[in-house]
């Protein structure tokens, strides 16, 4: 590292969540170039320098200081018990923009109905201390063991129950597993080191990029609409946009027709545009939106 420079030392999640995650920075405005096998991708920031690594990792890492910043599950933060200052949530994962659940699954055929029928039962999972904790919390006394990977495929010869992350439960129905009770709800969350964010030059950065990868994210799924319309048309116009916030109205020159534009969610567009024309817009033209800040 270049010490004549501030570098800002961020943590990036490797695996499910990496290329979702490259994704929303590129939407964020920084933009990454990830070579293969390589764990150091490069940025178009001089002052971001970037390492892949486990998101099970990541708190660990960021507590001690070899990261500035990370983003890492809230599940990692409470399974390692990282003392770190979550700065944003940021709700996105590899298939969906919505948390993920780490649930209590047992076979179909179990006669488990809920986690007080595992007494004295085993578990398997890779969230050994918050199974643990959550196995006090209900008084009951069974065996956790942690799991390499390929969980859902213990019940029921290696273990009487599973613990496992979910996003949409299909890979627990495929493997013919029943969910009895969900944990925890997790979230992407963007984590820094205590000392880093004492740091005013390091916490500006940081919230800067909390601030710009939240807008990546408000802007999910959202479209810009402009159009024109004759003065005489923009009450019938207005009433049929849902719009999230009121629409921006200009006038034209000749005083008779004004230009409107609004956010609208993507999925209405097929539908809204051809009402727009048949209410009197005109020249209706579409964008996309990178970043929407509140």
């Amino acid at each position: 590292m270049n010490n004549d420079k501030k570098v800002l030392k961020l943590g990036l999640p490797k695996g499910s969540l990496q290329d979702s995650t490259i994704d929303l920075f590129a939407h964020a405005g920084f933009h990454f170039s990830v070579q293969s096998r390589s764990y150091f991708p490069s940025i178009d920031d001089d002052e971001l320098e970037a390492i892949l690594i486990r998101a099970q990792e990541m708190a660990h890492y960021v507590e001690m200081g070899a990261f500035d910043v990370g983003l890492t599950g809230k599940d990692w933060i409470i399974e390692t018990g990282a003392d770190v200052v979550e700065v944003a949530d940021l709700i996105y994962s590899k298939a969906s923009m919505r948390p993920v659940r780490w649930v209590l699954a047992v076979p179909e055929s179990s006669p488990v109905k809920t986690v007080r029928d595992l007494e004295g039962k085993h578990i398997a999972t890779e969230v050994v201390n918050i199974t643990k904790q959550y196995l006090a919390r209900n008084g009951v006394n069974a065996s956790v063991e942690f799991s390499w990977g390929a969980t859902e495929v213990k019940p029921p010869d290696l273990a009487d129950a599973i613990v496992e992350v979910t996003e949409t439960g299909s890979s627990l129905r495929a493997n013919k597993l029943r969910i009895v009770e969900t944990i925890l709800e997790s979230n992407t969350k963007l984590i820094a080191n205590r000392k880093s964010w004492d740091d005013p030059w390091k916490r500006e950065k940081i919230e800067n990029m909390a601030l710009l990868l939240k807008g990546a994210i408000n802007a999910q799924g959202k479209v810009g609409l402009k159009m024109n319309a004759p003065k005489e048309a923009v009450e019938k116009i207005l009433s049929i946009i849902p719009s999230l916030r009121q629409p921006t109205i200009s006038h034209l020159i000749g005083n008779e027709w004004v230009a409107l534009e609004v956010i609208v969610t993507e999925k209405i567009v097929r539908k809204l545009i051809p009402e727009l024309k048949k209410a009197g817009a005109e020249g209706i033209f579409e964008y996309d939106i990178n970043k929407l800040i509140d």
